[in-house]
């Protein structure tokens, strides 16, 4: 076996969107792959064959990165339109295209073409479909103007794209770019005709919506604002024949996070924040035809529903909750790994996955599950579950385990305080010698509501095989363990710290082949946040990688997409009412002390923790004559380590590797 190498992450498939056909016979899913030439990702759509036990591509235009299935035997995908290809009015206006194929084969054709940026649709019949797209209010309405009018109206727009017009917040979003005054906004939409007709206003974002089984209802999950958006959300029925869009929101303010039809009521997750703030974990309600809604999941129920366990060996997205027949499925996140689970309307819930690792997507059809997973030190690959037990049906990441050498997590736990203990992992170098001293690397995951768990880590593993020992762990911040462990509230830097820094005792204490003078220490986001705040309260660590960080929260306050609200909750105090409160927990308070050489890596628009926040840190360690270094990826988001170009993830995990060989192997 040979070395895991740097790139090889490039090399691996990453599934998506898994679907049943309607008459379960076979499933539909996205895979991509990179193309490090063109320095992008294909996706195309695969079949698996639940009867003959097969998957084949069934798309090759390397852009289908969503379906929905038309019948048991079509598929209906989206499909981007070339630019070089429109007129210059088309190049002014959204469209898109969509196409059907055979699952049994053959050429795609186009069927319709909607003039909007389509980012959800459903089909009501052959000929009527529910769709959500993007409406930009900033754009100036056409209808109704002459030719000439047009004309000067989109010359009029071309000069305008020189500048930007603020006036709501949030102005912009990780991974959308500026979104001042666009919503997502529901449309029906017929073929026939071409006639496009909203169901939401213009100032109303739809957050998801769902179809009832005849589809002559739909139940939707929406925010309305204007000039500031509010943490909260309603919940609307629109009944299609008689075109009625009623609220039915059983409380304010509330955030539902999911809603669907179960059988003849609603049910629905969410929260009134109210005890635990923004990460408060969700309830299951039911709702009645009579619009009276109860709670249903067990009082001692304390999971979030959803799948936080972190891994940078994914793409696309998936679905991690539905209803289906008499029961609602969903993920929940416990300690270390991610299950499928489902709920009665009387509350009972049963644990339908007892393998640890990771639920990355399922889908459900009349109680057949099948799932997207991390299994041990798998790669992503498709699972059938059937009475408990989970049989793999894909094997397109087979090659990692066959042909490169990997390092098994191991696990060990401490008491922090009396009552409350901490889990945590080590990764010893591949062909580890018990006679050598090695140098460390200490991971810190984001969030900090997520967790780190035994399953494959691209960087990590490729640490390891470097000559590396990795260590991680899950502080309190941390998913997993409930509410209480979860809740960190005003406490960032002091509680979490105090774990981190004992969990590096224990393993220096447990490993005494890790040379405690050759030590680093890295983390992305919230573990960003931490790695400015460690290296400004210690020195142990001889370097330091800080990912995607905070370091002010007086800045972050005013200039991210999430600020405003989540340094609210999160810290307790505002810059106008406690500014020394966000002071004190900010490690730019504490750069004059920092000693440690760190790299900074940052995207240019990271719009969930802006660029500002490792200018301000890196700015300091110079000032302050510390050895530091700013990589700035343009075109990049919060997601670079996930799903940023291929090349610039390459440079990312090369840029952290060589700082760490520089500093720690010498």
């Amino acid at each position: 076996m040979e070395n895991l190498r740097l790139d090889d992450f490039t090399k691996y498939n990453f599934l998506s969107g898994l679907k049943y056909s309607p008459d379960g016979r076979k499933l539909a899913f996205v895979l991509h792959e990179m193309d490090i030439e063109e320095n992008k990702y294909l996706s195309n759509i695969y079949i698996y064959n639940m009867e003959r036990d097969k998957s084949y591509k069934l798309t090759s235009g390397n852009a289908e990165s969503s379906f929905l299935f038309k019948d048991e035997n079509t598929i209906l995908f989206p499909a981007l339109r070339s630019k070089k290809d429109k007129s210059r009015r088309e190049k002014e206006e959204d469209l898109t295209c969509y196409y059907e194929i055979s699952l049994l084969g053959g050429e795609a054709n186009k069927v319709f073409e909607i003039p909007l940026n389509v980012n959800k649709i459903e089909m009501l019949d052959e000929n009527n479909f529910i769709l959500t797209a993007l409406y930009d209010n900033n754009k100036p309405k056409l209808e109704g103007l002459s030719e000439e009018e047009k004309e000067k109206v989109l010359k009029e727009m071309e000069e305008e794209k020189d500048y930007q017009i603020l006036d709501e917040i949030p102005f912009w979003s990780n991974g959308q770019g500026f979104t001042n005054k666009k919503r997502n906004r529901l449309y029906l939409y017929n073929i026939d005709e071409k006639k496009l007709t909203p169901i939401t206003d213009e100032f109303t974002n739809v957050e998801s919506f769902k179809l009832n089984q005849d589809k002559s209802k739909v139940i939707l999950i929406a925010n309305s604002f204007i000039d500031k958006m509010h943490i909260k959300s309603d919940l609307y029925i629109y009944h299609v024949e008689e075109n009625i869009l009623d609220k039915i929101t059983h409380d304010d303010p509330f955030y539902y996070s999911y809603a669907d039809f179960l059988e003849d009521e609603i049910i629905f997750t969410g929260s009134h924040m109210e005890n635990y703030g923004l990460n408060e974990n969700d309830y299951i309600y039911i709702m009645d035809d009579k619009g009276n809604a109860k709670v249903i999941s067990p009082k001692d129920f304390d999971y979030s529903l959803w799948n936080s366990v972190g891994a940078d060996i994914r793409y696309g997205s998936n679905a991690t909750i539905k209803a289906d027949g008499k029961y609602l499925y969903f993920t929940t996140t416990e300690y270390n790994s991610s299950y499928i689970n489902r709920i009665d309307r009387t509350g009972n819930i049963e644990k339908m996955t007892i393998e640890k690792g990771s639920i990355d997507g399922f889908d459900v059809l009349d109680g057949k599950i099948v799932f997207i997973g991390l299994r041990r030190l798998k790669l992503q690959e498709l699972y059938r579950l059937d009475n408990y037990k989970e049989e793999q049906l894909t094997y397109f990441n087979q090659w990692v385990i066959e042909e490169r050498k990997t390092s098994t997590p191991e696990r060990l736990t401490f008491e922090t305080e009396e009552g409350i203990t901490i889990e945590g992992w080590v990764l010893k170098p591949v062909d580890f010698d018990e006679n050598k001293k090695y140098p460390g690397i200490l991971n810190i995951h984001g969030g900090p509501k997520t967790v780190y768990g035994e399953v494959f880590f691209h960087e990590m593993q490729y640490w390891a095989n470097e000559g590396y020992v990795v260590f991680f762990c899950n502080p309190r911040g941390s998913d997993g363990r409930g509410d209480e462990f979860a809740d960190i509230r005003g406490k960032y830097g002091t509680i979490d710290y105090k774990d981190i820094m004992k969990f590096t005792d224990i393993v220096l204490e447990n490993y005494p082949f890790i040379d405690e003078d050759r030590l680093g220490v890295t983390g992305g986001s919230y573990g960003g946040f931490m790695t400015n705040w460690i290296i400004g309260h210690t020195n142990r660590f001889k370097a330091a990688a800080s990912q995607r960080s905070i370091s002010n929260w007086v800045s972050k306050f005013g200039t991210t997409d999430i600020g405003y609200f989540f340094v609210d909750d999160q810290q307790g105090a505002t810059p106008w009412e406690d500014v020394d409160k966000l002071w004190f927990h900010s490690p730019l308070k504490y750069a004059h002390k920092v000693m440690t050489p760190t790299l900074f890596i940052h995207s240019e628009e990271d719009y969930r923790c802006w660029m500002a926040e490792a200018i301000q840190m890196f700015t300091a360690l110079k000032y302050h004559g510390v050895e530091s270094r700013l990589c700035i990826f343009k075109g990049e988001n919060h997601e670079l380590s996930r799903s940023g170009k291929p090349k610039h993830r390459i440079r990312r995990l090369k840029e952290i590797t060589d700082w760490f060989n520089r500093y720690l192997k010498q």
